[in-house]
């Protein structure tokens, strides 16, 4: 159990039925009335982000999130399959749970499944992915107006968008999180 008091950045509870990890806190103590915990919370499954204030005293049960790594295997239709690292075991995920971030993935990449209860709620690739330009229209000679960016789709067939220096066939690094173009590989 624990207490509304106790709340820190990361801590996951249960409420409702629902499974919150906390994003934001804030103890507040009023001159008049009694003291107060003013929270920001996102429900861990739908990922939505919502504000509440509980009093101190509040008890909920603490939610326990298992989070593995996992490598991507492959996928068939909508099922993507995960395998354990350890033990080898495969795990087929329904493509629902995959965020939009899993479109930078592409086989045999490891990621970090996370689950409550057995239950997985969400795959989280690597933070940074190399991945080759396969498509671009090249670079016109001349054009060096300051960033200036082009479309360009990956291997893994994300579209996102490169400087114009970037050719086909050129590795790049990009961020899975905000899906943006970071550097050369």
């Amino acid at each position: 159990m624990v207490t509304a008091g106790d709340f820190r950045n990361g801590v996951t509870f249960e409420m409702d039925g629902g499974v919150y990890s906390i994003i934001e806190f804030q103890h507040v103590k009023p001159g008049k009335g009694a003291a107060f915990v003013r929270t920001k919370i996102r429900n861990v499954i739908t990922g939505a982000v919502t504000e509440k204030t509980f009093n101190p005293n509040d008890k909920f049960p603490t939610a326990f999130i298992e989070r593995k790594n996992m490598q991507y295997l492959y996928s068939d239709g909508d099922l993507y399959y995960f395998m354990d690292n350890e033990t080898y075991e495969q795990m087929p995920i329904n493509g629902s749970v995959l965020g939009d971030n899993f479109k930078f993935v592409k086989e045999n990449m490891e990621c970090q499944v996370q689950s409550y209860k057995g239950n997985v709620f969400g795959v989280e690739p690597p933070n940074f992915v190399e991945l080759e330009v396969v498509k671009t229209e090249p670079g016109v000679k001349g054009d060096t107006a300051t960033n200036t960016l082009k479309p360009a789709t990956l291997e893994t067939g994300a579209e996102i968008r490169v400087p114009l220096f970037i050719n086909e066939n050129e590795m790049i690094r990009v961020d899975t999180r905000t899906g943006e173009y970071m550097e050369r590989a």
